[in-house]
């Protein structure tokens, strides 16, 4: 699917327009959801930057393809933006497509802002071209294991299935709880339904499953199973890469989808910035924004101040990474070379675990922050 140019607010700059490509999943099996809040955070920026005088005079149009959660469908959408004489690509928020596209921008030479996806090793080895505004799988998952054990959870379970993401995940999981006289169980959903699974969780006595799985299948059924099983009912689900976040899943789960904490990339509290960039996309979206949202926005909108002061030619929005700098919805935003990382990396975007309020399903709790 490719999606028609925005040109929001372009009456208030003239002559040709700069492009920037954007990449997000919009269609299944993408996390559309996911998608669709990257792109209106995006598009708002966008629809801001133009009404304030676009780039240096120029309108600022936004190519959007969607990656479909395909690595090699968003590859294909690398090139082709490539081609089209984009500026520079931003979005993303599947890992593993997020990784493939960073190895095309470094193939390529063109500057790639990660907005979304947190696998550590987003490239093989350092580039110049890629950056990244979401924290590193690492920093956030050991946050949200420091939750678990202030919690009491110590023998944990992990329902998986096969993908770097995911494996990823539990290796992150499986060191800091056993640094910490912990330990984690991995239960593979390729080979064990629902029920099984729950037979599994039984005989582990695990005090914790974790759905290192798809939305909305498998994660849906397991959950369904567990909440049905009355020998699971002090085992806590938890879902670190944020499946509860969208107002999809308490559609589908209603109570059930309650109580199970995730991990979530704002502060406790958004400054005036971030509450007036919320309103907004609160309208566009109809209904309330996640931090996906305010990442695109945050994305786009250090995009286009390096466009103001560097210009379009992609080496200098390259070479200015470790120079930008923007206030962004969650706090400063700034680059820098923590150790391991091959990319530009914002270390880091505020961490919160937090879940929805048995009580109030549409309400979310903080429960940690890190």
């Amino acid at each position: 699917m490719n999606t028609q140019p925005s040109l929001s607010g372009a009456s208030h700059a003239h002559g040709p327009s700069v492009r920037l490509g954007a990449l997000v999943p919009l269609t299944r099996p993408g996390w559309v959801d996911a998608g669709r809040h990257v792109l209106a955070g995006l598009d708002l920026a966008v629809h801001e930057v133009n009404a304030t005088g676009g780039i240096n005079g120029r309108p600022l149009e936004l190519v959007v393809r969607d990656t479909a959660a395909d690595p090699e469908r968003a590859a294909v959408a690398m090139d082709e933006l490539a081609g089209l004489g984009v500026a520079a690509v931003v979005g993303e928020y599947h890992s593993v497509v997020a990784r493939s596209v960073a190895a095309r921008a470094d193939a390529l030479g063109v500057p790639f802002l990660c907005s979304s996806a947190v696998l550590d090793r987003l490239t093989d080895g350092p580039t110049e071209w890629v950056a990244r505004l979401a924290p590193a799988q690492s920093h956030g998952w050991r946050v949200y294991a420091d939750f678990l054990l202030a919690a009491g959870r110590r023998r944990i379970a992990v329902a998986t299935q096969p993908s770097v993401y995911w494996a990823s995940g539990t290796r992150v999981l499986r060191d800091h709880f056993a640094s910490r006289g912990g330990t984690v169980i991995e239960l593979d959903t390729t080979e064990l339904t629902p029920e099984a699974l729950c037979d599994a969780l039984v005989d582990h006595g695990a005090a914790a499953l974790l759905l290192l799985v798809g939305h909305p299948e498998p994660a849906v059924s397991i959950v369904r199973a567990v909440r049905g099983d009355q020998r699971l009912a002090e085992v806590l689900i938890g879902a670190p890469a944020g499946q509860p976040e969208f107002a999809e899943w308490a559609a589908t789960l209603g109570k059930d989808g309650a109580g199970i904490p995730f991990l979530r990339y704002l502060p406790e509290h958004l400054g005036p910035l971030g509450e007036r960039v919320g309103t907004d996309l609160r309208e566009r979206l109809g209904e309330a924004p996640s931090f996906v949202a305010f990442e695109g926005w945050d994305a786009l909108t250090l995009l286009a101040t390096v466009l103001r002061s560097h210009g379009t030619d992609r080496a200098a929005i390259a070479g200015s990474w470790p120079h930008a700098a923007v206030e962004g919805t969650r706090g400063p935003i700034q680059f820098s070379r923590p150790p391991g990382m091959g990319v530009w990396q914002w270390a880091w975007a505020p961490v919160q675990v937090v879940d929805r309020d048995p009580a109030k399903p549409d309400c979310f709790r903080v429960l940690h922050t890190g």
